[in-house]
């Protein structure tokens, strides 16, 4: 009988800790935090700086139907790297989604940096594509506005043709050659 009341103790216990798991995930869920407010603030404290920097991306953000906007990227690797961020995509100047961004890498490298960047939205039909997937992955394809040394680069009519631009600025650290390629960007709730 004892044998049959600590199953009895274990399987209760298992179902207690189960539901207080779950209610501590459900505690940080987003809903009545300030994530989306910080977020915001570095949203808008990038695009100063780069519109400060890169005069010739104002024009670009004018011309563009949204843009995402990541701007703090913290790159870090040894053989294998990875890169994490979060930002928000801008449409009208307004915030309407949050995403994330995560890019994998193996090679010979070393070293870590942060970097931000923007992707532009050229054409609607690129927006639309970007938002409704449920995990975009910016190929080569993309055309950049601001190349990894940090440099402005011409904004020719050809360029400005591209669905996507990117700028990515503001390196720190001791790797170099930041871009956006092969980095997927999901949707989250901050």
């Amino acid at each position: 009988m004892s044998s049959s009341n600590s199953t009895r103790l274990t399987r209760r216990g298992l179902a207690f800790g189960m539901a207080g798991l779950t209610l501590t995930a459900a505690c940080g869920n987003g809903v009545g935090n300030s994530n989306a407010a910080t977020i915001d603030a570095r949203v808008d404290a990038t695009l100063t700086e780069m519109y400060s920097r890169y005069p010739n991306t104002v024009e670009i953000a004018n011309k563009s139907n949204g843009m995402l906007v990541m701007p703090l990227i913290t790159e870090a690797g040894f053989i294998f790297g990875g890169a994490y961020g979060q930002g928000a995509l801008r449409i009208n100047g307004a915030t309407v989604d949050y995403y994330s961004a995560v890019s994998g890498s193996a090679g010979l490298q070393i070293g870590a940096q942060q970097y931000a960047h923007v992707l532009f939205f050229m054409t609607q039909d690129a927006l639309n594509d970007f938002r409704r997937s449920s995990g975009w992955t910016a190929g080569a394809d993309i055309g950049y506005v601001v190349d990894a040394t940090g440099d402005s680069l011409s904004t020719d009519t050809t360029t400005l043709r591209s669905p996507v631009l990117a700028a990515v600025f503001g390196q720190a650290g001791l790797k170099f050659g930041a871009t956006v390629e092969g980095t997927k960007y999901t949707r989250i709730i901050p």
